[in-house]
């Protein structure tokens, strides 16, 4: 242990960036704790974390997610499998702007390596090529200790896994959350079995268990950040691609995407034929839409507050149409924010919003998502006519997800869909899609287009 600090404190980093080293004790009794307290009362960069139940890698890491402060996140075990020397090779790519995470692979074949038994070796290799499988990454290790990630977003993916799962976790996630992953060559020193190396072929079997959840579940965010209906929508693609069968006919050439979110829209809406611009405040969700779009030359993406009128005179534009999916719920005055999206439309451009309908469905499932309200159609239409639109179309969506709602919401009074539920609905859509016209009650959303009016 005390070694393996020596060669943490004395690594060499960039010009200009500081070392924040958190050590978290996962409960040792094998005299670790004097050693620590020791180093941590001579070195101020450290910060001792103790834990008062064993519980893992995983919840060791996630602890130590929790107190980190820098720019970067970089993974280090208390062994000396690990050249602490490489740090400046694991932080390039970060510092040059091209990667959000880097994994130092030790199959990567320029750096030299230690020789360790083949069967071992070949289980890290087979749970590689399944997380790639399921993940659709390429890497050549999803086991490597070394992973480096920017502290922002690493504090924004949940970390449930308590044990080994960390690893596969963590990849799965960064790959649904498109985070722009590279991988370096590292040296590895590895230790035998004998030496006291811990992890087993019982690891290996919960390590796919892990990939198979994570590929099934969609769990990006931690709880309390940002709006939870554009992280649930994640894992609903089938959904959002009929969300996009309704919204595409009524675009003109030129579009402004309000609270473009992680771009599920987006991604689905943009044509060569569109300049289409996605417009976001929320800091983490701009900077998932500027990789998703990096190389989109028709997509720009833009800094923008719905609830900020000084924020549009910046918008550029005018626009042939404005898309608000989803966004008024939120708003502090929705007024206010259709006034404003009507001055950046071009004559007879249109804004195509659609919201929460009926107001008496409003629960404890719109309180947990942040809604502030829900409409009706009546109500909606009175915005917008008052600000100077003329409704075109009209239309009630999802009203399959109507009776689901009331019952999570009113009846049972939760504040979230079990994302096993939303698969299964995400799923079928093809069905309820073709049917939501028939069913008697209304849509859960509502979707109204309409044209901003021409001065005489």
């Amino acid at each position: 242990m005390e070694r393996s600090l020596a060669q943490v404190l004395a690594a060499p980093l960039p010009e200009n960036m500081d070392r924040e080293l958190i050590i978290v004790d996962d409960c040792s009794t094998d005299g670790t704790a004097a050693i620590l307290d020791r180093i941590a009362s001579q070195e101020p960069s450290i910060r001792l974390i103790r834990k008062t139940v064993n519980e893992g890698k995983g919840a060791a890491v996630r602890t130590a997610i929790e107190h980190a402060s820098g720019d970067f996140c970089l993974v280090q075990d208390a062994d000396l499998e690990y050249d602490p020397s490489e740090y400046p090779r694991l932080l390039r790519p970060l510092l040059d702007g091209n990667a959000d995470a880097v994994f130092g692979s030790r199959y990567l074949v320029d750096e030299q390596t230690r020789v360790l038994p083949f069967w071992h070796s070949m289980i890290n290799k087979y749970l590689t090529l399944l997380s790639n499988m399921f993940c659709n990454l390429n890497l050549t290790d999803m086991e490597t200790c070394y992973k480096v990630f920017r502290t922002d977003l690493l504090k924004s993916i949940p970390i449930r896994s308590d044990r080994f799962g960390f690893e596969p976790e963590i990849t799965m996630k960064a790959a649904k959350r498109k985070l722009r992953i590279y991988e370096v060559p590292i040296s590895y020193h590895g230790r035998t079995y004998e030496e006291g190396k811990k992890i087993g072929w019982k690891d290996g079997v919960k390590a796919l268990g892990v990939i198979l959840h994570f590929w099934l579940i969609d769990d990006l965010y931690v709880e309390p950040y940002g709006r939870a209906f554009l992280n649930n929508l994640t894992g609903t693609p089938q959904y959002l691609s009929w969300l996009a069968r309704v919204l595409r006919p009524h675009l003109g050439d030129t579009v402004l995407e309000l609270g473009a979110g992680i771009g599920n829209i987006a991604g689905r809406l943009m044509g060569r034929r569109f300049e289409y611009v996605a417009a976001e405040k929320d800091p983490l969700y701009l900077h998932a839409l500027r990789n998703r779009f990096l190389r989109t030359p028709n997509v720009s993406v833009l800094q923008l507050d719905p609830d900020r009128p000084e924020d549009f005179e910046n918008a550029g534009g005018p626009f042939d149409t404005v898309l608000c999916v989803n966004v008024l719920e939120y708003a502090a005055d929705p007024a206010k924010l259709i006034e404003s999206a009507e001055k950046i439309l071009k004559p007879g451009g249109s804004i195509i919003v659609l919201v929460p309908q009926s107001p008496a469905l409003f629960s404890s499932l719109d309180t947990k998502l942040g809604y502030q309200r829900r409409f009706s159609r009546r109500e909606l239409r009175a915005l917008l006519e008052k600000h100077g639109f003329a409704v075109e179309r009209m239309y009630q969506l999802n009203r399959i997800g109507t009776p689901g709602w009331w019952l999570y919401g009113k009846v049972l009074r939760r504040g979230r869909i079990s994302k096993v539920m939303l698969k299964i609905f995400d799923k079928t859509v093809w069905f309820w899609r073709r049917v939501d016209g028939l069913l008697p009650w209304p849509g859960l959303s509502l979707v109204i287009v309409a044209g901003k009016r021409t001065v005489a």
